[in-house]
């Protein structure tokens, strides 16, 4: 079943990014500390944005999640301020870093890696894993569809995403999907968006101030 994220998970969840941060296959000890994949990739949506993670339940086990932020310049301000200082105490940085750990420990000392064009349109981003277990049997697309429908809810006009070259599964998962290319993008098929459905914010509050005239 897929059911709301709840502070008990984080272990857990935190084990299935480990197990699939390798374009998709078991990153452990890949790098020199395993929990740096989730302290960069899971756990600050965790943290800032608990209301949008959602967990993939499977007999009592947590084998998959998807987490996300509705808007990434504030969600990277968020980080810098309150995820950045902790992230560092436990992974110093290191410039030119001269191995894997400290090149990807670069990517989290840095928020450029959370925002990417064409926010107006794609304000969202998003971050989904599944166990192999939990593959093939629509509970990607499940986990999308709740996601994508709060995002909707909530006014939320696009999300994005990025997919690692060598990760052919999710980049074929993402087009089956409906995610394309961004506009300011078209030929970058590793920079992904797709669109809720929902209005963007200025057309809701014209609408808003449209309907309040007509009944006032």
């Amino acid at each position: 079943m897929i059911r709301p994220y709840a502070p008990g998970d984080v272990a857990s969840l935190s084990r299935v990014c480990l197990l699939t941060g390798d374009s998709g296959g078991d990153a452990t000890g890949k790098y020199a500390d395993d929990g740096l994949l989730a302290d960069i990739f899971l756990l600050p949506y965790l943290e800032l944005e608990p209301e949008h993670a959602h967990v993939l339940d499977i007999g009592g086990r947590a084998v998959g999640y998807i987490v996300a932020t509705p808007d990434s310049v504030v969600f990277a301000e968020r980080y810098r301020r309150e995820w950045l200082p902790r992230f560092a105490a436990a992974h110093p940085l290191v410039d030119p870093p001269t191995t894997p750990t400290e090149s990807l420990a670069l990517v989290g000392h840095s928020t450029s890696h959370l925002i990417g064009p064409d926010h107006e349109l794609f304000p969202a981003h998003l971050h989904i894993d599944l166990l192999p277990v939990a593959q093939g049997q629509g509970w990607g697309r499940r986990l999308m569809a709740t996601l994508l429908r709060q995002l909707a809810d909530a006014g939320v006009p696009g999300v994005q995403l990025g997919v690692g070259e060598r990760n052919t599964g999710a980049q074929a998962f993402y087009r089956r999907l409906g995610f394309a290319p961004l506009p300011s993008t078209p030929d970058d098929g590793l920079r992904l968006g797709i669109r809720t459905g929902a209005a963007s914010p200025a057309r809701r509050i014209r609408r808003r101030a449209s309907t309040a005239s007509v009944g006032g």
